[in-house]
């Protein structure tokens, strides 16, 4: 990573697809700034999602490059939320440093009673867990943190995860939008914009103060005592709280120019950007492995006219496998 620059010094940085790092020496704040345009348009179009699936898992892969991207080793973040909403399953895996693939599954007619209700889009996961899985291949175990899910946004889940297993102060915001695009050429009027910022009081001097989780064993009516928060951490989060949805998707507002907007009296500074594509993992061998581990039984229920057809969920691609190359040579 080469020497942070003033903000203002990027903000020609591009409009989609990327994780811009930053900090704010005056304040001891580091963060992240996550665009998604194409990639995310890419993934959401491939399965027609209904428009509140799409957001929401649109925000759940914003949350989990503002996550990965913070990790300085090779491997994959994979953020896992399972529940028993009307959006049972979404699945975001971040390959670092750049590619995201992404799938959700979800019931129809609960999605649909949803969508007439005008609930909020944190409803559609219900309760349930999110789990976050570090993953960095052969070279280490991986890595799980879990957090319950009950009704609430992805932000809430996010900053109660940072709080009890990262003891961060941790503050995030996220945003997701169908926009319109009047660009020459496209086939479709709209398209599906994502993105997010997240800060992190990081002082060099050690942990900062934050407030403890109510006490599970307190009395009923017990007072809990008023925290006061470090004062650079606690002018770094009201500031964010300003962030407007619109200026986290909207392609002509530069990370740059948000930045210098929220925190250039405090001094931010920009490092260089990483570009974001849309690729899966999938392919024939990693498909044909993957049935060899099926015992032989499971192998013929799967086969078909003398084949075995496999489709991704992630990129919606088929994949044909002869059951004789699952045999041992």
């Amino acid at each position: 990573m080469s020497s942070p620059a003033p903000a203002a010094a990027v903000l020609d940085t591009s409009a989609d697809d990327f994780v811009l790092p930053f900090a704010v020496e005056g304040l001891d704040v580091r963060g992240r700034i996550v665009r998604l345009g194409p990639a995310i348009d890419a993934i959401l179009a491939r399965h027609a999602y209904p428009d509140a699936v799409s957001t929401l898992l649109a925000e759940a892969t914003t949350l989990a490059v503002l996550l990965g991207s913070a990790l300085k080793i090779e491997g994959r973040f994979i953020l896992q939320a399972q529940t028993d909403g009307p959006v049972g399953l979404l699945v975001v895996d971040y390959e670092m440093p750049d590619r995201i693939r992404a799938c959700a599954t979800y019931d129809a007619e609960r999605v649909a009673a949803f969508a007439a209700d005008q609930a909020p889009v944190g409803a559609l996961l219900g309760i349930g867990n999110l789990a976050m899985t570090i993953d960095p291949g052969r070279q280490a175990s991986r890595y799980q943190g879990v957090v319950p899910l009950d009704g609430g946004s992805l932000e809430e889940a996010a900053h109660l995860y940072f709080r009890q297993s990262e003891q961060i102060p941790t503050a995030v915001r996220l945003a997701a939008a169908h926009a319109y695009r009047s660009d020459e050429g496209q086939d479709r009027a709209f398209h599906w914009r994502a993105g997010g910022i997240i800060v992190q009081h990081l002082p060099p001097a050690g942990m900062s103060r934050i407030a403890d989780l109510p006490p599970g064993d307190a009395p009923e009516g017990a007072e809990i005592p008023d925290f006061e928060e470090d004062d650079e951490w606690n002018e770094a989060r009201l500031i964010l709280e300003t962030v407007e949805d619109h200026e986290l998707i909207d392609p002509s507002i530069s990370a740059g120019n948000l930045l210098y907007r929220l925190y250039h009296e405090r001094g931010v500074r920009v490092f260089d950007p990483t570009d974001l594509i849309e690729r899966c993992r999938c392919s024939q061998d990693r498909i044909t492995e993957m049935l060899k581990g099926f015992s032989d039984e499971e192998q013929a229920e799967m086969t078909r006219d003398g084949e075995i057809v496999v489709t991704c969920e992630f990129c919606s691609k088929s994949y044909t496998v002869d059951p004789a190359a699952l045999k041992p040579e």
